[in-house]
């Protein structure tokens, strides 16, 4: 068995427990073994610093998060877009949207300066940086080169 056939860690969106899914599995719509919610609803979702923590932190599927603010009007323009990338890229990248005036030390841990800014991030670790609004095709395209 190669390392890329070892069971992923995914993190339930409806009550966080922690999942483990084999590779081969992840697109055939897997529910949480704790509260049987799906695991994968094909959309961003809405992370507090908890939530964060347990989709980035602790699951071991790569998350793609998009730091944002409510008054930020490139933000506002870009969520369509990262919902059409969310539809595309799951269940293989999990999907995180933080609200930075919510989440002010969030911010502060990845040295946010500017938003929207997107972070991919892989076993825990940032891999991949870009600032700035972008179309759909260009977020996939940015995820994907990122691993």
């Amino acid at each position: 068995m190669s390392l890329s056939d070892d069971p992923i860690l995914v993190a339930c969106p409806a009550c966080g427990g922690l999942n483990r899914v084999p590779t081969d599995r992840l697109g055939a719509g897997p529910t949480c073994g704790k509260c049987k919610a799906s695991l994968f609803a094909g959309k961003p979702l809405e992370a507090d610093t908890a939530a964060f923590d347990r989709h980035v932190l602790k699951a071991t599927l790569p998350v793609l998060v998009d730091f944002w603010a409510e008054w930020c009007g490139p933000c506002k323009a870009m969520a369509p877009a990262f919902a059409q990338a969310a539809r595309e890229l799951e269940p293989q990248v999990r999907l995180l949207k933080v609200e930075t005036d919510r989440e002010p030390e969030l911010a502060r841990r990845y040295g946010i300066q500017s938003i929207p800014t997107m972070i991919l991030f892989a076993g825990g670790r940032e891999i991949a940086r870009q600032s700035g609004a972008m179309p759909a095709r260009a977020i996939v395209d940015f995820a994907r080169r990122g691993l």
